[in-house]
């Protein structure tokens, strides 16, 4: 436990650019059909600190344009509870992607 803090320490450390804006790397879990389309079962996604949910889904769009249609809202959990696209992310989060279910 005490290894993972200090690798986390040091890559917020290594993520700080030279003015003073600090990063945080999420590791987002993706499940079904995102797992299917981004050909792994997780991404490291970099944010700024202070991020929400709607950058983060920003940035995942950004990376992987063929993850979900512009017209479909990516649902995102945040530590096991759906998350409302303003709610401000921590290191440490843990995040997963839901995709859309369909059926009867």
């Amino acid at each position: 436990m005490a290894r993972q803090f200090v690798s986390r320490a040091i890559l917020l450390y290594v993520m700080t650019t030279a003015t003073g804006t600090t990063h945080m790397e999420l590791n987002v879990r993706l499940f079904a059909l995102y797992r299917e389309r981004a050909g792994r079962s997780s991404i490291p996604v970099a944010v700024q600190d202070g991020a929400t949910v709607a950058d983060l889904t920003a940035e995942i769009r950004r990376q992987l344009p063929n993850l979900a249609p512009p017209e479909v809202k990516i649902v995102v959990a945040v530590n096991a509870d759906y998350a409302d696209e303003d709610i401000v992310l921590r290191p440490g989060d843990d995040v997963c992607l839901i995709p859309p279910v369909s059926g009867g």
